[in-house]
């Protein structure tokens, strides 16, 4: 898909958890269900390109 249009933000940590934003076009983020978190099958199907088990967590407007 659109993988040039997606943006990734740098990494942050805390103690526990290393984060990253995905902040996606308006065109794929249409895609996104609003019913629940992203599978790593679905992000992936997006064309979200991050580590094997990354763990969406959180959707929120831009």
């Amino acid at each position: 898909m659109a993988h040039k249009q997606i943006y990734y933000s740098d990494k942050y940590d805390d103690e526990e958890f290393e984060y990253r934003h995905v902040v996606l076009p308006k065109d794929l983020a249409r895609l996104v269900p609003r019913t629940h978190l992203l599978s790593e099958t679905e992000w992936r199907n997006l064309g979200v390109q991050q580590s094997q088990g990354w763990v969406h967590y959180m959707v929120h407007e831009p």
